[in-house]
Formats: C-alpha cells, structure tokens, sequence
C-alpha cells in the first residue's frame, strides 16, 4: 500500500491548523496540546510555521528554534511521533507563511511579471517577519521550485517517515495579471504566433491578447508547480494537499493534479467548493478538503483586538451551519482555521480564524461537534459522487473579464477569473452538477450514449457561455459525433487574438448534430432529486445504493460574513422531494428539526430509509 492508500485510510476527523507562532517551543508542551487535540475528538494536526507580527512578543523575540536548523528539525520530528502515539495525523505546511519562497531563493529563481522583478515578499515568516530579503518563489518555473524543494526537503524529511504525512501549499497570494517567468516570452511567441512583449505594459486593453497569456499561465502553473510539487510529495512518503484556488489556472485541472484538493471558507462561500469537488470526482480523488471556520463573522485586519472581544465569541450553531452548507457542496474533510501554540502561562490568537484550544468560547461542546463532522465526513467519503449532468465551467468567460467592481469585493477578491462566485444555473438543481472543463473534455469518450470522463457517466453536457476556446469546440465536435447530448445555449464567440477562420463552420456544424439542442428541457432529461423546494445536498454512490446528504434550507443562505446565531434562523422546515434512482421513482417527505441536516439512503431495489444526522446538545 503507498503512502496516499495509507494516509486516506487514517481518519475522517476534522484536522486542526496549528499555528506555531512565537513559542517558546517546549516538549513537554508540544505533547500536551497534542492530547487535548485528541481528547477533544480531532484527528490531526497541521504545522503552520508563522511569525506573529501582530504581537508585542514579535517585537522581542527571534524565532527559536531557527528556521530548518537542526534543532528545528529535532523538533519537528518529534512533533510528528508524539502524534503518532496518539493517533493523530501529522501534516506540514511546506514552507513559513504564504506563498512559497524565502531568503534562499536565487535570483533567477524569484517571482517575475511581465515588466520585471516582482516587488512581492514573504511576509510574516520565521526568517523575517517584515518580509525583507525574502523573495517569493517563481512558480512558473519548476526548476526554482525544485531549488526550493532541495533546501527544504532535508529539513523535513525524518518528520515524513513513519505514518504519511500530507505537506501543505495554502491559497496562491501570488500576482495577479502579470505573472511572468523569462522562459515564457519564446513559448508564447511559438504557441500563438505573435509576440506579448508590445502588449506587456498595456495588457488590461487588449482583452483578447490578455486571455491568450492567461491561458499560457494556467497550462505553465500546473506544469512547472503543481506537478513537481506533487511528485516531490510521493518520493518522500507525502502527499500533496493543496488549495489552488488565488492562482491564474484552469481550477478544476488544477485541483485534479494534486491528492487532496482543499478548499476554504467562509472569504470562498461554500459553492466554491463544487470545483475543487468536482475535479475530485473527475480525477477520481477520494478526499475534498476545505480550511473551514476562516473569518466567518468578517475579517478583522491586524493587529489582533483584545481576547476574546464580541467578535470572536463563535456559536458552533452557526459553525454546524457552515460545515454543512460544504458537506452539501462536497467537501467531506474539515480542517479547523486554527489553533494557536500557546500554553495556559503563553496564551496566543491567530487572526482571521475560529479560535481553538482550551479558552475556546465552545470548548465544552467540541467533542460532540467534532463526532458530528467525523460522522458525516466519513459517509461523504463512502463510494463515488454520483452525477448525470456535466456543466462546462465557463473559464474563458473569466480569462476575457476585467476585474471585480469594488463595490462587490469582498476581503482580497479582485479578478473574475478567481472564479468565487460561480454556480451552476438555477435550472439545474435537481441534476446534481458536476464541473467541467476543456482539459477533461480532451480525453472524454462517448460510450452507451453517455459522456465518459474517466470513472463518470454523464447523461450530457450543459454549456452556457459566452466564450468558447476553439480547442474545447473541437473535442465538442468530436463527442457530438460520437453520440454526446450536449445543450449549447446561445451562439459563443471564439477569444484569444489570432482567430481560426474555420470557427463560425465549425460552430455552425456543432449545431447540426441532431444530439446538440440549444434549450435545456427538463422534460428531455431525467433529475436525480425532483421538488419545489430542494435543499443544498450532495450525493454518493456505493455498492449498496446511494447516499444523499441534504443540508438544512438555510444552508442556502450561508454567504460572506455570517451573522451571529444566524443558526437560529434554520427553524423547522418540511419539503417534498422525489428522487430519480435506479430506474424507480421515491417519493420523499423531508422534515427538517432546526439546523438538522438528513441523510436519505436509497437502495437499487427501490427502499429508502432517512437517518438523522444531528448533533446532542446545544448545537441545534
């Protein structure tokens, strides 16, 4: 059994972020919070080494032990088997802060733009927290991120023996528009016919031109980043847990070329979290994670307020309501945002997240909470996501868009391209969508009639956009022969700056296949989940039958901030449903108890059952 077999076989407890601030770092403390992070019913912990600048501490201490020091890496090592002792997962952060980078990284090797050097800088880290020298990485380059590897991998490699560990990248706070590595300028030149470098300066006019160096971006970020990455993880016993979202890139293809894709809430609301569940479906990976419980009342900007303000006081009400609007969006491993080191004579806050540790606000309801999240994580876990409806996620709409208006940003969104606010159209409720994108499209087959992408049987594709690259219209062309029922609506425009004069034929041809039709009928199509009212759920499928998890209603309403006891608004809610499954057709009455989220497993022979998936106490 490799290393990924053995780490998803470890545990579906929720994980904890564990932010290793200014210390000091004691063994004897190390082990005690290890087993209050056991006894409070988590099933691990990940390191997240960062300098605490918000605090007076960070204006009187070094970071002890030194960064990637020897005695660092005692400390790490014994870090990763204190924990398996107790049974308890170890994941690392790869690297200090965020994004990857540091003072080792060589000139050649830091982050570029189209006009130059890159001014960003790593900041809050262990080497130094106002940043200075400390260069972020150039991730278009996989030979800077193998230079970084090599540094660091020395380091952490007794903590990665033993039990799998996964190392972590969090969220690319890296340039937007205007990423850049040297390599590039000849690869986009032969790739598009043209030269970038008169448009360099002036990029956002020229959205055509702009959608071409996007594209080159996104395919380069997977090639030169994630894939080394992920790599490097499987030759040193790891794994790669990664939330790609912040980069300029195809998400689902690159939430597919890592183990664990991660997602995060509440700055991404839970809808996000279809992407990253969808290219796990797609890419047939057994975990979605999510960094859950970030900022979820707002986000307060350093330095810290005073503990424990108004604020902070977050009712697991409201966090129940959270983590299941992202079970209903497939998401099935949390990861807590975060639990500060600190010491009852040490305390320490971490800010833009839940507090976690023993001066929790609801440290007395985390265990029951915490069997709550294992339970259900570990049913979404069970078989496979069962779909019959393929979306086509309109990436190219959000290559050609400009930026976000001010007005509807919310804490760093800037670029449509981020891609945080797209979902599948209303239409489409019922038929439990999954993402997909032109890189799928490349290897999909048509078999029985149905769209075949890897292990998924799709009953047809659904496009609707403004904008479709040429590539993706040939494998559409392609499919549509073979037997794909596609809905194309509305008459898409080719981007990019150098137009192929055969698109108008080749569009008008698509058209013509008598299985491509330019409405969605409902009468055409049969839905997974039928009713006037259809909560937010999430289905899988097993060798048994299916699981549907249905979310209370008012997991709907979960958007950036939530209010405080904003649970109370999920009262008792009854709905009609009928689900579509194996040929039968099951009439469903779903009563809902406040904040209550269902289970409804049907089974191939036309039963069901509902089972309740509530919490005691004071949850509800």
């Amino acid at each position: 059994m490799n290393a990924t077999s053995r780490y998803f076989n470890n545990t579906s407890r929720p994980y904890v972020r564990w932010w290793w601030l200014a210390g000091p770092y004691r063994r004897h403390d190390i082990v005690t919070q290890l087993d209050w992070v056991q006894a409070h019913g988590f099933g691990g912990v990940e390191v997240a080494w960062v300098w605490p600048v918000w605090t007076v501490a960070a204006l009187r201490l070094d970071p002890e032990p030194e960064w990637l020091s020897p005695d660092w890496s005692d400390l790490v090592a014994f870090t990763k088997t204190s924990a398996e002792r107790l049974g308890l997962g170890c994941d690392f952060t790869f690297g200090t802060s965020w994004p990857f980078g540091g003072s080792h990284v060589e000139p050649e090797h830091r982050m570029q733009t189209l006009t130059g050097r890159s001014g960003k800088r790593v900041h809050m880290s262990w080497e130094g927290a106002s940043g200075d020298g400390l260069y972020v990485l150039d991730h278009l380059n996989h030979e800077a991120f193998e230079a970084y590897a090599e540094t660091l991998m020395p380091a952490f490699e007794r903590a990665l023996q033993g039990t799998p560990s996964a190392l972590f990248c969090d969220s690319f706070e890296l340039e937007r528009d205007g990423i850049w590595s040297q390599h590039l300028w000849k690869t986009f030149r032969a790739r598009f016919g043209y030269s970038l470098q008169p448009f360099a300066f002036t990029l956002h006019d020229s959205p055509d031109v702009r959608y071409d160096y996007r594209k080159l971006v996104s395919e380069t970020f997977i090639r030169e980043f994630l894939e080394p990455f992920t790599e490097t993880c499987h030759r040193h016993n790891a794994i790669s847990r990664v939330q790609c979202h912040g980069a300029l890139t195809d998400l689902l293809a690159a939430y597919a070329t890592v183990d664990i894709p991660e997602s995060e809430a509440l700055l991404f609301e839970p809808p996000f979290s279809r992407i990253p569940a969808s290219a796990a479906t797609l890419a047939d990976r057994p975990v979605v994670s999510a960094e859950t419980f970030t900022c979820i009342y707002g986000f307060h900007v350093s330095p810290v307020p005073a503990r424990h303000q108004h604020w902070r006081k977050e009712h697991v009400g409201d966090l129940k309501l959270l983590a299941d609007a992202l079970f209903a969006n497939g998401v099935n491993q949390i990861i807590w945002h975060g639990m500060p080191y600190q010491t009852p004579m040490e305390p320490a806050e971490f800010y833009a997240q839940t507090h976690v540790g023993p001066d929790s606000e609801f440290v007395d309801e985390l265990p029951a909470f915490n069997a709550y999240l294992d339970r259900v994580s570990g049913i979404m876990k069970l078989g496979r996501t069962y779909t019959n409806l393929a979306v086509y996620l309109p990436i190219e709409d959000r290559w050609m868009a400009g930026d976000i208006p001010r007005e509807e940003r919310t804490p760093a969104a800037v670029a449509r391209w981020e891609m945080r606010d797209v979902v599948p159209p209303d239409e489409l409720a019922g038929f439990h969508p999954i993402w997909v994108s032109s890189a799928f499209l490349k290897t999909a087959e048509c078999i029985d009639g149905k769209l075949a992408i890897g292990e998924q049987r799709f009953a047809g594709l659904y496009i609707d956009c403004q904008w479709l690259d040429f590539e993706a219209l040939i494998e559409l062309l392609r499919l549509a022969d073979a037997g794909v029922r596609i809905v194309l609506k509305g008459t898409p425009e080719e981007p990019g700056h150098r137009k192929h004069p055969e698109y108008p034929m080749c569009l008008s041809e698509l058209k013509q296949y008598p299985g491509t039709v330019p409405q969605f009928d409902t009468n055409d199509w049969t839905p997974l989940v039928q009713g006037a009212l259809l909560p937010p759920y999430w289905a899988r499928e097993t060798d048994e039958g299916l699981c549907i998890f249905f979310g209370h209603p008012a997991t709907a309403q979960v958007t950036y901030p939530m209010w405080q006891h904003q649970h109370l608004l999920a009262g008792k809610e009854r709905t009609s449903i009928t689900i579509h499954y194996a040929g039968r057709a099951l009439d469903v009455q779903l009563r809902f108890e406040p904040n209550q989220s269902l289970l409804v497993r049907c089974s191939r022979k036309g039963t069901f059952d509902i089972a309740d998936l509530s919490v005691a106490g004071s949850v509800e």
